[in-house]
């Protein structure tokens, strides 16, 4: 990671309210919202997106309901592709 994309980074996450600078230093603490973004973001990878794209990318898998809802959403795109003739 290079100096200029650490400075970025650290400005977004500044700017968005996650973090906030110690005054007299280059330090950064998380804020309250920062911590809960973070222990919010983590549980819904635990709890929902490791189990669920498991389920979609394995396909040895039996069909299951969030693999039905995205074959089912699949085509839906592929049909409005089709119909607006976005295809070269």
């Amino acid at each position: 990671m290079t100096q200029g994309r650490l400075s970025y980074d650290l400005r977004r996450l500044r700017l968005h309210g996650l973090i906030t600078r110690i005054d007299g230093t280059h330090r950064y603490t998380v804020t309250d919202h920062g911590l809960r973004l973070a222990i919010y973001l983590t549980r819904v990878h635990n709890r929902l997106l490791a189990d669920g794209l498991s389920d979609l990318l394995d396909p040895a898998t039996t069909p299951t309901p969030i693999r039905r809802h995205l074959d089912r959403f699949t085509h839906a795109v592929d049909a409005n592709i089709r119909q607006h003739r976005l295809i070269a």
